[in-house]
């Protein structure tokens, strides 16, 4: 039997999303470039998607795609759309519009007399990824749909990427980014913090942004009402 010459898989990629909160493509591609020029390494040419609910249909949109474009991010898709002339420009751009989420769906009412079985129960993996080896520079280390915790060291240009919270309990040089599915509720735990970069749900400082009582030490991260917020761990 011959094999087919493609094949469908289910993956996973982490994707920045961008929140566009003004129509001006020059003042989107402005402050897109000062973000870009902070986190060069994380940001230049990054895929992303953006996310216009902020926006209406009163835009152009091909300035707009075209003002982000010439940042150097890629653009992969568009989310947060609600405005169908709007969806129809980003259509013709070639561009997908996406959804966040899932919608919720009423399920329709079972007859009286019908006997409804109880969910059958599933066994599920850990809920925590857990490396215990040095995490080299260049590696990147995807907990999906978990914590992740790294026992050893996370040298520069490695890369922690988890849908939950991250503990590192050695040298972190690398990059941490948690919550990468978007849950804000996420934090990420360090005996040593000296990362190029932390994330949150999207929110993120580079290496020159961490507070300097902080760098080196043991520390917690967390969002506070949409910001990143640094404590000590204790």
């Amino acid at each position: 039997m011959s094999q087919s010459p493609i094949e469908f898989k289910g993956s996973s990629f982490t994707l920045s999303v961008v929140h566009l909160h003004h129509s001006q493509p020059e003042v989107i591609r402005q402050a897109l470039q000062d973000k870009i020029d902070q986190a060069p390494a994380f940001l230049l040419n990054a895929p992303v998607v953006l996310n216009v609910s902020a926006l209406n249909g009163e835009i152009n949109w091909k300035q707009m795609q075209q003002a982000v474009s010439a940042t150097g991010l890629r653009i992969v898709g568009v989310s947060g759309c609600k405005d169908e002339a709007l969806k129809k420009m980003i259509a013709r751009a070639g561009l997908p519009v996406l959804s966040e989420g899932k919608e919720n769906r009423k399920l329709p009412d079972a007859p009286e007399a019908e006997a409804i079985a109880p969910p059958a129960v599933v066994e599920t993996a850990s809920k925590t990824r857990i490396v215990n080896t040095p995490v080299r520079s260049g590696q990147q280390i995807y907990a999906r749909n978990a914590d992740l915790i790294v026992t050893s060291s996370v040298s520069a240009g490695a890369e922690l990427v988890a849908d939950g919270n991250i503990h590192i309990y050695g040298m972190m040089r690398g990059r941490a980014l948690a919550g990468a599915s978007g849950d804000r509720d996420c934090q990420i735990f360090s005996t040593n913090l000296a990362a190029e970069l932390v994330s949150i749900a999207g929110e993120y400082w580079i290496m020159d942004q961490i507070p300097a009582e902080f760098f080196g030490k043991a520390a917690r991260l967390c969002l506070t009402d949409g910001a990143l917020t640094i404590q000590t761990l204790n």
